[in-house]
């Protein structure tokens, strides 16, 4: 199985250039992360030292966010978010250049909360704007935009599976065909989103799947979801792309279920 180890929200007691290492050390050779530095244009030096600890660590980069504001604060995307337009497509090129020295290719592109200043129609047409212009600078690395239904924010717009597909319909009108969908197990649990419905039509065209069990978005086995059987379907069905590992769990347990899954296996 192809696991992926988002180092964003697993290894956190650690600092963030150490997770890698740590990820590598517990087993796995792929990491993912949100956007990793304060602002859309983060100074050489600090783009150098993320790439190094990677490169450092032996592992491979699989995912990497574009810029999403202040995540800690409730941010969740620039991409619909009048008046920080220029901060997201600034964080274009110094996405798709990341991607292209660590041959990572596809990239999460937060949708953003609906904000009071702004019409849903105005958000909207700004976000598929925002969408093809990302999809176009990762296009030259042969990269992915994945688009996102997220749960616990009231004011994230995409839910859904559906919600997510109508946004990349208007995307492939405008002329990209290289935006695609991250199914997050959990959040479309979550949500409410008929899982095994979702993969039924559309696992074939998934641009990557992340997990967490529920309720508390745990490790794998640690709620009710039956994520194996969700995985299994997903591969079942023409999916063949990592595996992302998303939820919370300290350091010393965090992949204990991993483990016993690996002697399982070669028993």
């Amino acid at each position: 199985m192809s696991y992926t180890v988002n180092c964003s929200i697993l290894l956190t007691e650690l600092p963030l250039l150490e997770r890698p290492a740590a990820a590598k050390a517990a087993g796995f050779d792929a990491v993912e992360f949100w956007w990793p530095f304060a602002g859309s244009v983060p100074t050489d030096k600090d783009v150098n030292a993320f790439e190094q600890a990677i490169t450092d660590a032996g592992v491979q980069l699989t995912g990497l966010n574009f810029n999403a504001g202040d995540m800690p604060a409730g941010d969740r995307g620039l991409v619909s978010w009048t008046g920080r337009s220029s901060e997201f497509t600034d964080n274009i090129a110094v996405v798709a250049g990341i991607g292209e020295r660590l041959g990572c290719k596809a990239f999460n592109a937060l949708y953003g909360n609906r904000l009071e200043g702004s019409t849903a129609a105005e958000q909207d047409e700004l976000a598929v704007a925002n969408l093809v212009a990302a999809a176009e600078g990762v296009a030259r690395i042969g990269g992915t935009v994945l688009l996102e239904p997220v749960s616990g924010t009231p004011a994230y717009p995409l839910k859904t599976a559906q919600d997510a597909l109508a946004v990349i319909a208007k995307t492939q009108a405008a002329g990209v065909d290289n935006v695609k969908l991250l199914a997050d197990f959990y959040h479309l649990a979550v949500n409410g989103d008929d899982v095994a419905v979702v993969i039924e039509n559309h696992a074939k065209d998934f641009g990557h799947i992340q997990i967490a069990d529920n309720p508390g978005r745990g490790a794998p086995g640690t709620g009710e979801l039956p994520l194996g059987e969700w995985i299994a379907r997903s591969r079942e069905l023409g999916y063949n792309g990592y595996i992302g590992l998303e939820y919370k769990a300290p350091a010393a347990e965090a992949f204990t279920w991993a483990i016993r899954q690996r002697s399982t296996s070669q028993a």
